[in-house]
């Protein structure tokens, strides 16, 4: 028995001395600066140039190789703004990573997180005004790397007599039956809901609004050698709508197709949308149309280490609507974690 006991006591002590050994403090810095001007015939309200500067500095106290806490401040100047920072965004969370889960709790960057969502459920904006997640985040990723899903919950707005209660949840994933073959089905689902304030208004309703996406795609990046990267994709988009005590959902429904092809510095992307016209708040509203394509021409002029910088024009064709345009630069940047202390 005593010998077990201090066996025991033996490994624990060993674990907590190779922990402790483990310990270390890290900084990180990232950002993105984008000049954004959108000439739009058919959605005037959004016909506007984005400008500005955001700015991340973050601090991580690792625990071990699985625990990590990261606090700092995700920064946004638009050019001309006063007062300087518009927006400070704080940075709060606890981290847990292993070779097939993820865990974020807290309020944490949504970049490679939920940005692989299609623009007619999160439009592009949000990397401008609402860089972080407000809530809880979980990944699984299988061991032979077929299988991802994500699931989060963000906090938009907290009740009080006068905000409204808001917050919306999703889930993507995507599935490969063949880790090193081009097929793969992927989907994305979020919906928002929107409650009232504490004090309610008169003819006041709980909304619902979101959609999903169910695709099936090819991948050819590491099968040809024309070019650097080639994909396509089909599926379908529908959307998510009501108010609760006065309508049913409403589901208007379409078909989307796209691809993707790079070479060297230059690549294009084009997706076709033909449907009943998606009304999503969060989305992009050219969906809203019943036939939309966008073309993006895109150059990476700037490409070095953790630094790249594009040129993106975007011709949006629509009724009646055949030369809005969008001409965007967006350079980002991240330095990486940087250890700049360990314990022991």
């Amino acid at each position: 028995m005593f010998k077990k006991i201090y066996l025991f006591i033996f490994i624990s002590a060993i674990t907590t001395t190779v922990a402790l050994a483990q310990q270390s403090v890290d900084v990180n810095f990232n950002g993105l600066g984008y000049l954004d001007n959108r000439e739009y015939k058919a959605f005037i309200p959004r016909s506007r140039t984005y400008s500005g500067t955001r700015t991340a500095l973050d601090f991580g106290l690792n625990l071990d190789s699985l625990n990590h806490f990261v606090v700092g401040a995700n920064m946004l100047h638009e050019f001309g703004a006063i007062p300087f920072y518009v927006d400070v965004a704080p940075v709060a969370y606890y981290h847990f990573q292993s070779p097939t889960w993820l865990f974020n709790a807290g309020e944490f960057p949504r970049e490679g997180l939920t940005t692989d969502f299609p623009r007619a459920l999160l439009n592009d904006t949000l990397m401008y005004y609402r860089p972080n997640i407000q809530g809880l985040l979980a990944r699984y990723k299988s061991n032979d790397g077929t299988f991802t899903e994500t699931g989060f919950i963000d906090w938009l707005s907290r009740q009080t007599d006068v905000e409204r209660e808001q917050f919306m949840f999703g889930a993507s994933g995507k599935w490969r039956p063949d880790a090193y073959g081009p097929f793969y089905l992927s989907h994305y689902f979020f919906l928002m809901h929107d409650a009232g304030a504490a004090i309610l208004l008169p003819n006041d309703h709980i909304g619902d609004n979101g959609g999903f996406e169910i695709r099936a795609g090819l991948d050819f990046t590491h099968k040809q050698t024309t070019f650097d990267s080639l994909s396509f994709e089909a599926g379908t988009l529908v959307a998510l709508e009501r108010d609760r005590g006065l309508t049913g959902w409403h589901t208007p429904a379409g078909i989307v197709a796209s691809v993707y092809a790079s070479y060297h510095r230059f690549a294009f992307f084009d997706e076709f949308y033909r449907g009943q016209g998606a009304r999503i708040t969060y989305g992009d509203s050219y969906y809203e149309k019943s036939i939309y394509n966008r073309l993006d021409v895109i150059y990476t002029p700037f490409l070095y280490k953790h630094i790249k910088g594009q040129f993106v024009a975007s011709f949006h064709f629509s009724p009646g609507h055949f030369n809005d345009n969008q001409e965007a630069f967006r350079i980002s940047y991240d330095l990486g974690r940087k250890v700049i202390a360990r314990f022991k």
